[in-house]
């Protein structure tokens, strides 16, 4: 074989070398990519479920202050289950839009930025918010449970057993510091990764892993 010809062949079998190398990268990516679209499937899910919570709570609210218009205390109380259900409905609301808004033929870089943001909203957000409203939103539920009752009797709850109110006010008021008491220890005890990443949730965590295999993979 000529020196010519050897030095053809040699390009030839680089180029095909080069061809089977890009396949690799796309395959790889391809088939990491639906990984991770599949793994993100159930936080879609749990937010529709979510939303569906908070209609329901947001119904509660309505229909309780609506009939029970007589008491400015019953309807603060469905007020604000109202508006926790508003909330709710907003927040997976957003966490929905952020995750439709996540291009996955874009490169590596942008997919990585979306779930920075989907990140940055769990920890900073939607927990420290729903770890508020979460630790008190069950005094102003009991309450309208415990006026259901009386109202098969004409009674008012309020009047009948005002301890009874001052209790589960003085429990939601426990809760509450006992969750931020409890954030603030896991947090002196250096737990805050701990933390985040329980607030972030596995899902996420799968697709923040599956993007930087691809990242590596590329780069390599």
């Amino acid at each position: 074989m000529e020196l010519d010809e050897l030095k053809l062949a040699w390009k030839a079998l680089d180029a095909r070398l080069e061809r089977q190398h890009q396949w690799g990268v796309q395959w790889h990516r391809a088939n990491m990519l639906e990984r991770m679209r599949h793994g993100l499937r159930p936080l879609r899910w749990g937010q529709w479920a979510q939303f569906a919570l908070g209609a329901v709570f947001l119904g509660m609210g309505v229909s309780f202050w609506s009939t029970h218009r007589w008491s400015w205390a019953w309807v603060l109380c469905g007020a604000v289950t109202q508006l926790f259900g508003i909330v709710v409905m907003a927040f997976s609301g957003r966490l929905i839009a952020l995750l439709h808004g996540i291009d996955y033929a874009t490169p590596v870089l942008d997919i990585q930025r979306r779930l920075a943001l989907l990140r940055r909203w769990r920890v900073r957000v939607e927990a420290p918010v729903f770890a508020t409203l979460g630790s008190v939103i069950w005094v102003p539920l009991m309450l309208m449970l415990f006026q259901l009752e009386f109202d098969a009797g004409g009674g008012d709850a309020l009047r009948q057993a005002p301890g009874l109110v001052w209790n589960l006010m003085l429990g939601g008021l426990v809760a509450l510091a006992l969750t931020w008491g409890t954030y603030g220890v896991l947090r002196f005890a250096g737990k805050r990764s701990w933390l985040e990443r329980n607030f972030v949730g596995q899902s996420l965590l799968r697709a923040e892993a599956a993007m930087e295999e691809i990242r590596q993979f590329e780069q390599a």
